[in-house]
């Protein structure tokens, strides 16, 4: 009989998670199989559960997790650059296929990436810190780094300080901008000044006489986005992060009188990893994390889209 392994897999909206035995995966060629050591858990995995973000996914039955850090357990044909044991990451690359969105992911014990998605995670970087690395810190630089572009002669302002949006606030406090944060929840205020922020308040139109070059969204409402539209300047930049609703009306004709871009970003690259594993090495990026038991991960996933979470979750699905 066949090795098992335990997973949680999703069938379509209204199924939820379903912990499953299946078969531990065998990698084809240019494929890795992969030790599922930590796996964060991400918001938009509450949103592909409730149906709104069900498009994403191009796989069913799926095993759902995309923040992933593991061990290499055996080789494809044709890998030549990893070896068993070596310790890494997953990045998402778009436009190219996602694990745990285009084939299945992370909330398992076992798993079979692409070799061409596959980082080597420092030997000091912890699996915890590495799989919301290579995900959620991802994202947040590169919004601020590649999307916004954003150098040190900037004002910008970041609008909701949860995990992306403090961790995209701290890397553009690291690039020298000048940088405001907002947030309705004020107790993510002291972290963001420690961080660099010049100021923080709990709506941006609260901020009088600043021009910011940059507004990037972290939360990606009706209400966050038409603030940053309103608040920056002529010509200037809004960066979409967050997708908190699926549809925004646009002030069209401000707009264009402003002639402002809004751009939006997804994910990270996989060169631009290296430099936020040594940011977090030097202490400049301090992810916080909190560990959640995996026969836990449902309950985890609905307290996160109730927002009571005050650290990137993560879960050992192979244990220790």
């Amino acid at each position: 009989m066949a090795p098992t392994m335990k997973a949680y897999q999703w069938d379509g909206p209204g199924t939820g998670l379903t912990m499953k035995e299946l078969p531990i995966p065998e990698p084809g060629p240019q494929e890795v199989q992969i030790k599922i050591k930590a796996c964060g858990l991400c918001h938009s995995d509450c949103h592909i559960l409730d149906g709104t973000g069900a498009q994403w996914v191009k796989q069913r039955p799926i095993t759902l997790g995309h923040e992933i850090a593991a061990q290499i357990t055996k080789l494809g044909e044709g890998v030549t650059e990893f070896h068993v044991g070596q310790r890494i990451g997953c990045a998402l690359i778009p436009p190219a296929t996602a694990i745990g969105l285009d084939f299945n992911g992370g909330y398992a014990e076992y798993a079979v990436a692409p070799a061409h998605v596959v980082v080597p995670l420092p030997e000091d970087l912890p699996y915890e810190k590495g799989c919301i690395a290579v995900d959620a810190m991802a994202s947040a630089y590169h919004a601020v780094v590649a999307t916004a572009g954003v150098t040190p002669d900037m004002t910008v302002a970041v609008l909701g300080l949860g995990g992306l949006g403090s961790t995209g606030l701290a890397v553009a406090c690291l690039q020298g901008c000048t940088v405001y944060g907002f947030d309705i929840n004020e107790s993510k205020f002291p972290a963001a000044l420690e961080a660099g922020a010049k100021e923080c308040h709990k709506t941006i139109d609260q901020v009088k006489d600043v021009t910011f070059d940059v507004v990037f969204d972290f939360v990606g409402i009706q209400a966050t986005l038409l603030a940053a539209i309103n608040a920056v300047k002529r010509e200037g930049i809004v960066v979409l992060v967050g997708m908190g609703d699926s549809e925004c009306t646009l002030p069209t004709g401000l707009m264009v009188m402003k002639n402002i871009e809004i751009r939006g970003s997804l994910g990270g690259r996989k060169w631009e990893l290296p430099a936020i594993f040594e940011y977090i090495a030097q202490g400049k990026l301090k992810p916080q994390v909190e560990e959640v038991p995996f026969d836990k991960l449902v309950d985890s996933l609905h307290r996160l889209e109730q927002g009571k979470a005050d650290a990137r979750m993560f879960v050992r699905p192979s244990g220790p």
